[in-house]
This record gives structure tokens, C-alpha cells and sequence, in this order.
């Protein structure tokens, strides 16, 4: 059976080429469009989609609104397409936050080699999304105001982050929560963590670094496929909602203890130097590697540098990312723990490193600070 797909966008062509993208693909198959939220959260309820493609702007009820209304109402996996600006990350950034899972950019070919990869990474984005069930969140709190202009509504999205810090949202889940557990310390001490993840990773990386105390004992690398006007937005958020220092990372940053360096987007992230003078190096990379950020990269030159007193973690994201800097990793005695499959948005590079024998724990993401914390003190 086809996996049935509602297309939502204000833009007639974006509604007809997304739909036929997406019908393209035998397995998938357009149901039908909305465009505007309104309709979306009505069909939702309606026509039951297993995915839902959302964008951010449009008139009646906006992108983010409607994802939050369909989180509590009908939970649905929802691909939220994004402009690449700053704005248009802030805006992205919410709506995952409001229970969306993934986001792609409007013109998705900024992203692809080419327009067959294009369209070929749409309609997996689709298919993986499609095979997550979403739980529903506890009712939220309405927002202040309804708009019926989505551009007054993306105005306001860099205020709400600031606010966002006191009062987080409750949002809907792409994970069931588990039982409760107790772990014990291994005994290894470390001087570098170091997070990789793509897909579902916005919000894992949340959950995980929010839980963080401000005297985090160890600098931590986070390599998040994104691109690069999200980044700095992302790192921003993060900063104002976690205990501990994030920023976006730059070529020649001390690494510093307790400050968490979010690799930008376009660019690949590396470590140099011993000590107190360890520094972070940013460069542009290869053209040929799939991904900038690279978490194979990252984590190749990590294991150069830390060897054995490394933790890393690879959580939710598609494809493999991270098992070839894992080997080395590895190789060089350095701890390696993945998110568990259930609690994954798509198990696939934690899938990666637990099928070559690299991570040594799965864990359930709501647990993964908590380990940490238990293996550093």
C-alpha cells in the first residue's frame, strides 16, 4: 500500500510540483493539497496522511500554528519546507520545536548535486518520515494571537526564542517515553564529547544539551547536517535555552570546557593543537563529500587528537554518516554510544555504527544525559 502524502502550500506550482515529485515514487502517493493551514489541520483529520509536507508562509493559519494544532490533534509526520535565510531558520526551527520532524528547503536543489537528486531526496525524506509514529503532546496553550498574516507571524519568531528559555513548549513526539533506568559509570576519563546526527536532530540535540549542568566538565563538538544560514540561528537557540555556552563554531576557537561548538553549515569542522592550545578549525573541505557539516570528518580528526579520552554519540539521521569516523574512533579506544531505534525520527546512522560493532550502548534520547552525566562524575 502507497504511503499517503498531503501536500500544503499556498503556491498552486509548488502544490502541483511537490505532488508530482511525490507521485513519481510508486510507494508514495498524494492524497491531497491544502493551501493553508486551516485546510491542512481539517484534512489531517480527515483523510489520515501518513505525511504531511508543510510550508511556513501561508495566509489563514500559518505553517507552525498548524503543526501545533495537528500535534495535538492528530498526530502526523510533517516535513516542513524552509527558506534558506535567517528568518526563514528561525521560523524552521520553531515549527520543529511545535512537533514537525523534518525540514527541507524550498529550493531543495541548493542542497543537491543536481535536480534527479533532488527530487530523489524528497521523496526519501518522505518514505523515511513515514515509517516514525508520532505521539500526541498534552493540550498546549494557545498562542497570544491568531494571525492571518504569516509575514506578522515570522516577524515575531526571533522574539518568542528569547522567551522560549522560561517557558518551554510541550510538543508532540516522534518517541514513546521509556521505562526509567540506572546506570553505572565506566570508570574512563575523557576530555573531549562529541555529538553527530542529521535527521530528527534540531530537537535531539535540544533535549539533550538543555539537560546539560553549566559546569559540563568537557568541551562538546556537535556536527548537525544543516545548512549554513541555519547554523547560527540553531547555535543561537541553543545558547538561550541551555545551561552551558553554545555557539556556532570559528577557525581558531580556544576549546574550551563547558562550551558546546556547533560546526557551520557549508563547512567542515576539525581540532588541532594539545592542551590549552587546542583550537578548533573550520575549512571549506572537499566538494565531493556528501556532507558539510561531515560527522566523519569531525570525528576522524577528534580521534587524532582526543584518541581514548573521547565520548562520542551519533543520534537520529538518515543515511551513515559518522561509521567511517567511528572506525577510527574506535581504533583508537574512544567510547561510542547511538540512539536506540525506538526513539530514533530515522535509524539510520546510529543503525550504521551499531551494525559494525562501534557503539558499545543504545540508548532511548530522553535517557542520553543522563548517561552522560553518570559516566563523567
Amino acid at each position: 500500500m502507497a504511503i499517503k502524502v498531503l501536500v500544503v502550500d499556498d503556491s498552486s506550482f509548488f502544490r502541483r510540483r511537490v505532488s508530482e515529485i511525490i507521485n513519481q515514487e510508486p510507494t508514495l502517493e498524494v492524497i491531497d493539497t491544502a493551501k493553508n493551514g486551516r485546510e491542512a489541520v481539517d484534512m489531517a483529520a480527515r483523510l489520515k496522511p501518513d505525511v504531511i509536507t508543510m510550508d511556513i508562509e501561508m495566509p489563514v493559519l500559518d505553517g507552525i500554528s498548524a503543526v501545533r494544532e495537528i500535534m495535538a490533534s492528530t498526530p502526523t509526520p510533517v516535513l516542513m519546507f524552509s527558506s534558506l535565510t535567517h528568518q526563514g531558520a528561525t521560523a524552521t526551527l520553531e515549527a520543529l520545536e511545535a512537533g514537525a520532524l523534518d525540514f527541507i528547503p524550498k529550493k531543495f536543489e541548493d542542497i543537491a548535486r543536481d535536480k534527479e537528486q533532488a527530487v530523489e531526496m524528497l521523496q526519501q525524506r518522505v518514505k523515511a518520515l513515514a515509517r516514525r509514529r508520532v505521539f500526541a503532546s498534552r493540550p498546549a496553550k494557545a498562542p497570544a494571537s491568531s494571525t492571518s498574516d504569516a509575514s506578522n507571524r515570522l516577524s515575531s519568531a526571533r522574539p518568542a526564542l528569547k522567551s522560549s528559555a522560561k517557558a518551554k513548549p510541550v510538543v508532540a513526539s516522534a518517541i514513546a517515553p521509556s521505562k526509567p533506568v540506572s546506570f553505572k559509570r565506566s570508570g574512563k576519563s575523557y576530555d573531549m564529547l562529541a555529538i553527530g546526527t542529521s535527521t530528527g536532530g534540531p530537537v535531539a540535540l535540544q533535549k539533550v544539551l538543555t539537560e546539560l549542568p553549566a559546569n559540563f566538565p568537557l568541551p562538546i563538538l556537535l556536527i548537525q547536517h544543516m545548512p549554513s544560514t541555519f547554523t547560527s540561528a540553531f547555535a543561537a537557540r541553543l545558547n538561550n535555552l541551555c545551561k552551558i555556552k553554545v555557539k556556532e563554531a570559528q577557525d581558531g576557537d580556544p576549546i574550551e570546557r563547558g562550551v558546546a561548538y556547533l560546526a557551520p553549515g557549508g563547512k567542515q569542522m576539525l581540532v588541532e593543537g594539545r592542551g590549552a592550545q587546542a583550537r578548533i578549525r573550520i575549512v571549506l573541505g572537499n566538494d565531493k563529500v556528501n556532507y558539510k557539516p561531515c560527522v566523519d570528518i569531525t570525528f576522524a580528526s577528534v580521534a587524532k587528537l582526543y584518541k581514548n579520552k573521547t565520548l562520542a554519540i551519533v543520534l537520529t539521521g538518515m543515511g551513515a554518516d559518522g561509521r567511517e569516523g567511528g572506525k577510527l574512533l574506535k581504533q583508537a579506544g574512544a567510547t561510542i554510544w547511538a540512539q536506540d531505534e525506538k526513539t530514533c525520527v530515522v535509524y539510520g546512522m546510529p543503525q550504521a555504527m551499531a551494525n559494525a560493532g562501534l557503539s558499545s550502548e543504545s540508548l532511548p534520547l530522553e535517557h542520553v544525559a543522563k548517561r552522560i552525566m553518570t559516566e563523567l562524575t
